[in-house]
């Protein structure tokens, strides 16, 4: 069963990493579009954000959708090795969601930032 029709229309995603030098959770809140067994987020600060200098140190990470105390967690992996069609089709699937949302202005972070894939444990 796919979760897109049920959890994708979420406005936020909850991505919680695990500190590269303090070891410690860090959670963030960012835009996200669900396709299959995926989150995809677009990192506008590329690798310099902290968040994928963790996730690049260690890909375990956890993934809560919608309600950032009830909303489901996940178990996932990250990756930043994201190309070709994949990374497309997450470019295109996240800016077109908030896009639809009424929000402006994404042409160049659409085109720029990178592609995070957030591959749903299940």
């Amino acid at each position: 069963m796919s979760l897109e029709p049920v959890l994708g229309d979420a406005d936020y995603c909850y991505l919680t990493t695990t500190g590269r030098v303090s070891g410690e959770p860090h959670t963030i809140e960012i835009w996200f579009a669900l396709l299959g067994g995926s989150a995809y987020v677009l990192a506008g600060g590329r690798e310099r954000s902290d968040w994928v200098k963790n996730a690049r140190a260690n890909s375990s990470v956890r993934l809560r959708i919608g309600d950032r105390q009830r909303g489901p967690v996940f178990d996932a992996r990250a990756r930043t090795d994201v190309g070709g069609d994949e990374e497309a089709r997450a470019r295109q699937a996240v800016a077109g969601k908030y896009r639809a949302r009424g929000h402006d202005g994404l042409d160049e972070w659409e085109r720029e930032a990178l592609v995070v894939a957030i591959d749903l444990q299940r």
